[in-house]
């Protein structure tokens, strides 16, 4: 079972700040490619506090509709990271790669869809399969699709 706690908190902001410093430090020529996955900034709003809340992640599977996967890991955490969180409660989001920022809309793969999702998802990182066995957390994979072709809420 995974540990939470502040230090593990405080090492994934870490990991981020510097990420983030290294993406401006070369004007976006690097940090927006982790070995075969694309670098997302995912945009979501907080659930409490109703602000803009971002947060950097891999993306192992993008398509050519615009559709892009991305895993609520936390590094095998035993919580759910915040960003996901946030989705759950609105799931109008905006995603900023390299190039662009557009709106998007983000949902949890249903357990069909990450049946099928999830092998390609653990070959592009072999660690999601080492997260996945260190919690007992399901680890949700997220849908994002452009909002212009995603579904209603509430269709």
């Amino acid at each position: 079972m995974a540990k939470d706690g502040m230090y593990g908190d405080t090492l994934l902001r870490a990991m981020t700040g510097l990420h983030r410093w290294g993406i401006r430090l070369t004007g976006g020529l690097l940090g927006w490619r982790i070995g075969s996955m694309e670098t997302i900034e995912l945009h979501t709003t907080g659930r409490r506090t109703g602000q803009r809340r971002s947060a950097l992640l891999t993306a192992p599977i993008h398509d050519d509709d615009g559709r892009y996967v991305v895993v609520a890991s936390r590094g095998g955490s035993d919580r759910h990271p915040a960003w996901y969180l946030n989705l759950v409660a609105d799931p109008n989001v905006e995603l900023t790669t390299r190039h662009w920022t557009r709106a998007y809309r983000a949902r949890t793969a249903t357990p069909e869809e990450k049946a099928e999702l999830w092998p390609t998802v653990a070959a592009a990182y072999p660690g999601y399969e080492h997260y996945r066995k260190r919690t007992t957390r399901d680890i949700p994979l997220v849908i994002c699709e452009p909002a212009d072709a995603a579904a209603p809420a509430d269709a």
